[in-house]
C-alpha cells in the first residue's frame, strides 16, 4: 500500500465495476442519471441506489446538472466498493485544450476520495470512450494530475479497457 505522500498507482486492464476499493470514479455525463460506456455499466451494476442518490443531487445543488472538471460521491449501490465519485471529462477538441478540464476531473475526484476518507480509488480513461480524447494524450493528463493532486489517495489504481490503453498508460505513468 502507498502513503498519501507517495501514492501506489496500479495499471491494470479489467472491469472497473469489478474493483475491491474504498471509491470507483465514474466517468459521467452532466445530466448523473446514466448513459453509456463506463457510465452505464456503473449504473447497472451499482443498481438503483447510485440513481436515487444521483436524482437526489439533481434535485439539489445541482439541478443543472455536474459541470465538466467537477466531482461528486454517491453510495455504490451493489458494487465492491463503498462509493461512486462521478466526474464529467470533457470532450475532445482538436481546436481547443481542454487537458486542464481533464486533468481536474483527476485532481477533483482524488479530493473528493480524500474527503470521504477513501483508502483507495480506481479510475477509469476519463474522456477516451465517446468524449473521444485521444488515449494516448489522455494518459499523460492523468498521469501529470494524479502526481501532482493535492491531496492524495495512498492507493489508486487505473483500470483500462484494452491493452492498447494499459499499454498508453504504462507508458505515460513510466514517463511522469
Amino acid at each position: 500500500m502507498g502513503s498519501p505522500e507517495h501514492p501506489r498507482v496500479d495499471l491494470v486492464r479489467g472491469d472497473i465495476t469489478e474493483q475491491g476499493v474504498d471509491a470507483v470514479v465514474n466517468a459521467a455525463n452532466s445530466s448523473l442519471l446514466g448513459g453509456g460506456g463506463v457510465d452505464g455499466a456503473i449504473h447497472r451494476r451499482g443498481g438503483k441506489e447510485i440513481l436515487a442518490e444521483c436524482r437526489a443531487l439533481r434535485a439539489g445543488h445541482y439541478g443543472g446538472g455536474l459541470p465538466v472538471g467537477q466531482a461528486v460521491a454517491t453510495t455504490a449501490g451493489r458494487l465492491p466498493a463503498r462509493w461512486v465519485i462521478h466526474t464529467v471529462g470533457p470532450v475532445y477538441s482538436s481546436t481547443e485544450d481542454r487537458s486542464a478540464l481533464l486533468a481536474s476531473c483527476y485532481g477533483e475526484s482524488l479530493r473528493v476520495a480524500h474527503e470521504l476518507g477513501a483508502e483507495s480509488v480506481a479510475f477509469p480513461a476519463i474522456s477516451t470512450g465517446v468524449y473521444r480524447w485521444p488515449v494516448d494524450d489522455a494518459a499523460r493528463v492523468a498521469a501529470h494530475a494524479i502526481r501532482t493532486a493535492r491531496p492524495r489517495v495512498p492507493e489508486i489504481r487505473m483500470v483500462l479497457f484494452d491493452d492498447a490503453a494499459l499499454a498508453a498508460f504504462r507508458a505515460a505513468f513510466e514517463a511522469s
